[in-house]
């Protein structure tokens, strides 16, 4: 599908069901032509994991994805030896020179690719998602550099390894932490906060099939009047879904008092939260 415009990228998106704004659809046509990596940083569950799925899509690339982790390293993101292949080896032919096993057990048979060297080796081009970044140490940040700038990888016993086609790559942050000005540098930034309530509304109505209007709008209504109190944690976009899904499943038409304590368990996850929106909201329910 053609990227050949922000308007060609928005329009692209919006028939998988993802529904960017203008920026959105402008950093990621941005993205295409500059061969240049996104940084979406934001709220966790706004949409940054689901853009990389959706652009995947409507590019008919391959989605590879890196789920980072405080403790990941290069063993899990890039790549290791199979240890026990090579030890098997090297037990078969005890008799052989060593140099000659040695050069053998070193070859890319031996090799077990992890999603970062995954996605340079790929023969089909690729979506690489690197979700979370914010959650590996600086050390293991580091690791990305080389792939971010020239989209190869350094193995010591192999040499460089380019990639056969360069991957589009999307890194998300959910900014627990400032990383690094080195990988900023290499990326095209790109912030997604919550929606307007007519924006969400939207969303509603294309990922919650059979939803009405009028309940979509009290939905986005009350996800809205929810994020402006002082919570613990505010409810995502992907709550707001799973909440609308929740009330149709109720068959409720219209939300009022008794639906919302019912109901809000599946928009906010704490306690003290829940008491504090019911307080709130039973005083001024949703129109």
């Amino acid at each position: 599908m053609s990227l050949d415009s922000p308007k060609a990228v928005a329009a692209a998106l919006r028939s998988v069901g993802y529904l960017p704004d203008d920026r959105i659809a402008q950093v990621v046509f941005l993205a295409d032509r500059l061969d240049k990596p996104i940084l979406v940083e934001g709220p966790a569950g706004v949409g940054k994991t689901e853009l990389a799925k959706s652009l995947a899509k409507v590019t008919g690339r391959d989605l590879i994805r890196l789920q980072c982790y405080e403790g990941l390293d290069e063993a899990k993101a890039l790549y290791e030896w199979n240890y026990k292949k090579q030890l098997l080896r090297i037990q078969a032919d005890v008799d052989h020179d060593w140099e000659d096993i040695e050069q053998d057990i070193f070859s890319e048979d031996f090799l077990l690719t992890r999603p970062l060297l995954e996605a340079i080796r790929s023969e089909n081009p690729v979506v690489l998602l690197i979700d979370e970044v914010d959650r590996v140490e600086v050390e293991t940040e580091a690791l990305l550099l080389e792939i971010l700038s020239d989209f190869q990888v350094s193995i010591p016993e192999l040499g460089t390894m380019e990639a056969r086609t360069q991957p589009m790559v999307v890194l998300t942050s959910n900014n627990t932490r400032e990383l690094s000005e080195a990988l900023k540098r290499r990326c095209l930034f790109l912030h997604i906060d919550y929606p307007d309530a007519h924006r969400e509304q939207e969303i509603l109505a294309a990922r919650v099939p059979g939803l009405s209007e009028h309940l979509a709008a009290q939905v986005a209504k009350v996800a809205r009047s929810i994020r402006s109190l002082d919570l613990k944690k505010a409810p995502s976009v992907s709550e707001t879904i799973d909440w609308a899904r929740t009330l149709l499943a109720l068959s409720v038409e219209d939300v009022d008092e008794a639906i919302l304590g019912d109901t809000l368990h599946v928009l906010l996850k704490y306690q003290a939260d829940i008491e504090k929106a019911a307080k709130e909201l039973t005083s001024s329910p949703p129109t």
